[in-house]
């Protein structure tokens, strides 16, 4: 019985250590790492963006702006080459050195936004390019971190099943205290006594402690320090 009770403690300490192994995965706190750099990463092409915003509407003003003008320049142009009236033709051509001079000012402003985005441009390149690698580090390491995750996830199964089976061997008011003392201190709910040590705290007992506990025989006691049954 009590070497049934200290091979469950060392079981809670299999299942925590799994459990550890499984959140402390390298890969695990690689990804993590990049995905750090990646929202700091988003949050910069964020801020580009919405400085390139009012450039970039800017831009599709002035670029309809230069469209409509050049087919005004076309439907003037088309008139002219049709048209017989002296007073309708010097009407035409005062409207397109209008329109000329219109859409010289729209293309100049089309051109400026262009050098205006230009630098923003060329940031949202670099960011994203400094991106691809970390996005395709992640995939492959969320690859391998499932196959590790699987692993350690069927070991703990088989370890819960098998503590299961261990615990019904356990008399039932025995468990009870077990599982109360497991819940106080984690890891393990039991620990042999060793020269007068509790060998889960390591904290030397009391001569008065150690005397109940030898005179109890077989009887299990519990450590004053940690809570933790001591198996004698």
């Amino acid at each position: 019985m009590n070497e049934d009770l200290l091979a469950l403690a060392d079981l809670d300490r299999l299942l925590d250590r799994l459990v550890a192994a499984r959140a402390g995965l390298p890969e695990r706190v690689r990804v993590e790492e990049i995905e750090r750099h990646l929202r700091a990463l988003s949050a910069e092409v964020s801020d580009v963006e919405a400085e390139r915003a009012p450039h970039a509407a800017r831009l599709r003003e002035t670029h309809a702006d230069s469209e409509r003008l050049r087919t005004r320049l076309q439907q003037i142009d088309a008139r002219l080459g049709a048209s017989t009236n002296a007073r309708e033709a010097e009407s035409l051509h005062a409207e397109r050195d209008h329109v000329t001079r219109s859409l010289d000012g729209a293309e100049d402003a089309e051109l400026s936004t262009l050098v205006d985005l230009e630098p923003l441009d060329e940031a949202l390149t670099t960011l994203k390019e400094r991106a691809r690698p970390l996005i395709e580090e992640r995939a492959e390491l969320l690859d391998t971190l499932r196959g590790l995750e699987e692993s350690l996830d069927d070991e703990h199964r088989a370890r819960v099943a098998e503590r299961t089976e261990l615990s019904r061997s356990l008399d039932p008011a025995l468990l009870r205290r077990y599982e109360r003392a497991l819940a106080r201190v984690g890891g393990a709910g039991a620990a042999r006594l060793e020269e007068g040590r509790c060998g889960g705290c390591h904290v030397r007992l009391a001569p008065g402690d150690l005397e109940a506990l030898t005179r109890s025989g077989d009887e299990i006691g519990e450590c004053p320090s940690c809570g933790r049954l001591l198996v004698p």
